[in-house]
């Protein structure tokens, strides 16, 4: 088998608060109004990514990890998590404000979901002006506090609130309290998992008058009520690899692409590239693969070399 980078369709997600810049701004191919997610790369049950050209075209990624299990994921990712593909790769645009919610630890998705946890991170693509996240408390709160302030629709006034850019990080441990304003358009990666507990969600109402459904009593047991320090302060250096995040899921660092980059890797974990800017190029012994803003790459834990080209920010992600 010749590897290759490998990329998938695009799993598009209607949501309530989603718009159309996945669309006009990431080139997804959606004509809807409300398109809030793009799965870029997923193995969450009914949502199966689909390998979109080359070789591998029309296998899922959970088929070629079966064919190709130490090529595609490397060894120590299998010595942790086996055969399974453990992180969910996401575009998100927030037309308006998402739910305000958390995601449970891996003790408690475990126990009631049969799920991995949701740690995951963000990075802010595009801000409208005055667009902000939600995340965490202000100062250290306690269970009757919150739901005080959660019965009398005021939880936001023990939240914070930071206006944001475009390059921000938001790296966010479960049990966080978190929502994507309104005007956001982010990057998001995440442990393997769609466990959501939705808390509170602006009163919003459907057409019949009904709103979502809210998860205070499971909530209660999965909320981290202390401050968390959870904007992540990094530098970038023209054309090397900076770390941004590492942590026992997944570790990220920031390639701020100016010309060439030779890249070099052991064979012990699949790498994910997601492009938050600009055009780039792979080059392996001297085949050019083209991409661009919106493209997210899996590179296959058997290919340790290539040359990357071009102007660009690419997220790099490796286990």
């Amino acid at each position: 088998m010749n590897f290759y980078p490998i990329t998938f369709s695009p799993i598009l997600k209607d949501r309530i608060w989603g718009g159309t810049k996945l669309k006009t701004y990431l080139h997804k191919n959606s004509n809807s109004q409300t398109t809030g997610e793009s799965w870029e790369i997923s193995t969450v049950p009914g949502d199966i990514s689909v390998v979109n050209s080359g070789l591998l075209e029309g296998k899922n990624i959970n088929e070629i990890i079966e064919l190709y299990p130490e090529e595609i994921l490397g060894k120590s990712v299998i010595a942790k998590f086996g055969k399974q593909f453990p992180l969910l790769f996401k575009f998100i645009d927030a037309k308006e404000d998402l739910s305000i919610q958390l995601h449970p630890n891996d003790e408690l998705a475990k126990e009631r979901h049969n799920s991995f946890g949701k740690t995951e991170m963000w990075y802010v693509m595009q801000a409208d002006a005055e667009a902000r996240l939600v995340v965490g408390f202000k100062k250290n709160s306690n269970q009757n506090e919150y739901l005080e302030a959660l019965e009398n629709k005021n939880l936001v006034s023990l939240l914070n609130e930071y206006p944001v850019k475009q390059g921000d990080i938001f790296f966010l441990e479960t049990g966080t309290i978190h929502a994507i304003g309104a005007g956001v358009v982010v990057a998001e990666i995440q442990q393997t998992s769609d466990i959501t507990y939705r808390i509170y969600d602006w009163d919003r109402v459907d057409g019949n008058g009904i709103g979502r459904e809210l998860h205070t009593e499971l909530a209660l047991d999965a909320i981290n009520f202390n401050t968390t320090d959870a904007k992540i302060d990094y530098s970038e250096v023209p054309n090397e690899s900076s770390q941004v995040v590492n942590c026992p899921y997944f570790t990220t660092n920031i390639i701020a692409l100016q010309d060439y980059y030779s890249w070099k890797k052991t064979k012990e974990s699949f790498t994910v590239f997601m492009c938050t800017n600009g055009q780039f190029e792979v080059i392996i012994n001297g085949e050019i693969m083209q991409y661009q803003m919106g493209d997210t790459i899996l590179i296959p834990a058997i290919i340790d070399s290539f040359t990357l080209k071009g102007k660009a920010t690419l997220l790099e992600i490796s286990i």
